[in-house]
């Protein structure tokens, strides 16, 4: 039943940006490219994630819907240029589940998480078969991602190649190797040397992140939240003093910066 339910709001979907596309249809939805949908296409990813970081299922909802209009819009404005169609991304997306499945939808085994990955990169790679031939083992992987994102699977390329330490202790001492290199270069006043030098210290970070099955990221993006509640705490604060920012003492932001931090913590 829910089945059916979700087709028929697929469609209502469709149907509703079938009609904004039209000829008596929006101005604004008529003109928009895929190059110019580019940048919602990737907030709307960023707020799905702030949403789901809320603890909110109502924002949760709002925002996955807000980036599927993203993917039936694209997929609308390749069906006009004869390239494919929503259809296709559907099926596409099913038929390579099924694929790469098989301990489900045949008769292979996968029992661990670990073992399902792996083979999910091997049907991937025959799948690929001769396309792949050309590619290096870091793979073709999109330049576009965020940096500390395309660092860690770079290093999980590098990793399943047999390029990594055999204990967490190795990359934690390339983070504390790094650290050392970008603290000689503050000295050097080298300032090519300084942003090189804290490029290979978030490097070895994200690499010490996907050893320690954190994403980087991830915890980047987490940490720029937690900032930005502790920051307005301060503002906030001293506001009701009457007081700004540039009338308060370093002692003073850095106290009300704890007492923010100790609210974050409970």
């Amino acid at each position: 039943m829910k089945q059916t339910q979700a087709a028929k709001a697929l469609q209502r979907l469709l149907s509703i940006m079938s009609r904004l596309r039209g000829p008596n249809g929006c101005p604004w939805d008529v003109e928009q490219t895929p190059e110019t949908l580019k940048p919602f296409l990737l907030e709307e990813c960023y707020e799905t994630l702030e949403a789901m970081d809320s603890g909110q299922p109502e924002k949760v909802c709002e925002e996955l819907g807000d980036l599927l209009l993203q993917i039936v819009f694209h997929a609308r404005i390749y069906e006009e240029r004869g390239d494919f169609s929503m259809v296709d991304v559907i099926t596409g997306i099913a038929d390579k589940l099924e694929r790469r499945h098989p301990h489900v939808f045949a008769d292979s085994e996968c029992i661990t998480p670990a073992a399902v990955a792996e083979q999910w990169e091997a049907i991937k790679k025959r799948e690929k078969g001769s396309q792949l031939k050309s590619e290096t083992t870091l793979g073709s992987i999109p330049p576009g991602l965020p940096a500390l994102m395309h660092a860690r699977k770079l290093t999980e390329r590098a990793s399943r190649a047999g390029f990594d330490w055999p204990e967490v202790d190795g990359a934690l001492a390339k983070v504390r190797e790094e650290m050392a290199e970008l603290e000689q270069a503050l000295k050097e006043d080298d300032q090519q040397a300084i942003e090189d030098e804290l490029g290979d210290l978030l490097f070895a970070s994200a690499n010490l992140g996907r050893y320690l099955k954190i994403d980087a990221e991830e915890a980047l993006r987490k940490t720029v939240g937690r900032f930005i509640f502790r920051f307005r705490h301060v503002e906030r604060s001293l506001e009701k003093c009457g007081r700004s920012l540039r009338q308060a003492s370093l002692a003073e932001m850095e106290n009300l910066w704890q007492e923010a931090k100790d609210l974050t913590k409970n």
